[in-house]
């Protein structure tokens, strides 16, 4: 009997072993698959072509999109009037000039160097540039061209004060060779306005009068004094002072008789250069004042004809003004036109210009405030286009070319733009 129930117990134990055996065995099996698809997902995946085809097809659909994303922020960078960027410079631009002919650019950097560009095409996809080093520790502040597209006349600024250096070539009739003549230095003048920063430096070939032609240069101070200079002798030729607290610029008249003034107050000084029968200036005498606004003028430009200035005030204005009188005879200049500035916050409180130019026909006023540029019309104030974030900063200077420019086969009117975003960039005009 012990022996059977022996057996029984032994039979048992084994059919348990076997029953346990294989569930172990599946279980283990079923991990081991579980493990592998967790942790290597890729190789499973050839196994079942069925699912390549989704992953493809989404794949191929995000490329599209991502493309049509970049072109939409492609648009919104790039305005229709934006033809190109000068790129390079190290540091935020300060001010820029063209020459005459309008073929070359000179700007003003912080990182201490004047280029002056040549624009033979401005689609062009790279510039040759003649680089002037400024002695160290100086920043230009502005630039003006000196009679031909060879010399340049700098501001300055450093701890000792304000400084004006000419540079020129020797040979400025180098033609295609010219990159490889380097610019010296002509004539130095320091501490021309003390310790006070250069605002402004605005150069005009004179040719009222008994002028002869040369180049005048007219330099705000921050200060109230404005002081006048003879291109290339570097000769100060006039000094003439706003009485006004402090000036925001001062410009001279295309044709060299008049130099005005934009200062703290309201009104706008204008004084007459004088002179003498051998093309010396004899004297600079205040002959008008405009008047008109009710808030401080922040910028002015004359129009090429000289007989004209348009104004910008912190009133929310812009004047057109006749100085073309006979102010000998205390006639008064008049006020032609009153805009309101088209500019608005988010307020609805009317904003303020920080710069005006006027192009090369008198039809067009460009302007700025902030990053913004905008184009009105001088006829009737009406804007012809906006660029709102025409730079990635504000932007510190504007300049016409005098003469249209090569713009792929065609003859365009171009403006200039330089900003703290270390990049100075060529707009179209826009059509009237």
């Amino acid at each position: 009997m012990e022996p059977i129930v022996s057996i029984a117990v032994v039979t048992s134990l084994i059919i348990g072993a076997l029953i346990a055996f294989i569930a172990f065995n599946t279980y283990f099996r079923n991990r081991k698959s579980e493990l592998v698809s967790i942790s290597n997902p890729v190789d499973t995946a050839p196994s079942n072509p069925k699912n390549q085809k989704p992953q493809q097809t989404k794949k191929s659909q995000s490329k599209p999109h991502h493309h049509s994303h970049a072109d939409k922020d492609l648009n919104k960078r790039h305005h229709p009037l934006d033809l190109n960027t000068l790129k390079g410079h190290g540091d935020s631009v300060n001010g820029l000039c063209f020459s005459s002919d309008g073929h070359s650019l000179a700007t003003a950097c912080d990182d201490g160097v004047v280029r002056v560009f040549k624009l033979d095409d401005a689609t062009s996809k790279s510039f040759k540039f003649m680089r002037i080093n400024l002695p160290a520790g100086g920043h230009p502040t502005a630039v003006a061209f000196v009679d031909d597209a060879s010399s340049v006349v700098v501001a300055s600024q450093s701890l000792t004060g304000a400084s004006l250096y000419m540079y020129g070539e020797d040979n400025p009739k180098g033609g295609d060779n010219r990159q490889h003549f380097k610019p010296e230095l002509k004539w130095e003048q320091h501490n021309v306005h003390e310790k006070k920063y250069i605002l402004t430096l605005f150069g005009t070939k004179a040719t009222h009068g008994a002028a002869d032609g040369s180049t005048i240069i007219a330099s705000s101070s921050e200060g109230t004094d404005i002081k006048l200079w003879h291109g290339k002798s570097g000769k100060m030729l006039g000094f003439v002072d706003t009485n006004q607290l402090k000036n925001n610029m001062a410009t001279v008249s295309p044709n060299g008789r008049f130099i005005a003034a934009a200062a703290f107050t309201a009104d706008v000084k204008v004084w007459e250069i004088v002179y003498s029968k051998d093309s010396s200036v004899k004297e600079v005498t205040k002959v008008m004042q405009l008047k008109g606004h009710k808030s401080a003028v922040t910028w002015l430009s004359f129009t090429p004809d000289s007989e004209r200035i348009i104004t910008a005030s912190k009133d929310g204005s812009i004047r057109v003004w006749n100085i073309n009188v006979r102010y000998h005879l205390d006639e008064d200049p008049k006020t032609l036109k009153v805009f309101p500035i088209p500019l608005h916050d988010s307020n609805g409180t009317t904003l303020h210009y920080d710069r005006l130019s006027v192009s090369p026909d008198g039809k067009i006023l460009a302007v700025t405030h902030g990053s913004l540029l905008q184009w009105l019309s001088v006829e009737t104030g009406e804007v012809l286009e906006t660029a709102d974030k025409a730079h990635d900063g504000d932007i510190t200077d504007i300049a016409w070319a005098p003469k249209p420019i090569p713009v792929g086969g065609k003859l365009i009117t171009i403006l200039a733009s330089s900003s703290v975003d270390k990049k100075v960039k060529l707009w179209a005009s826009p059509t009237l």
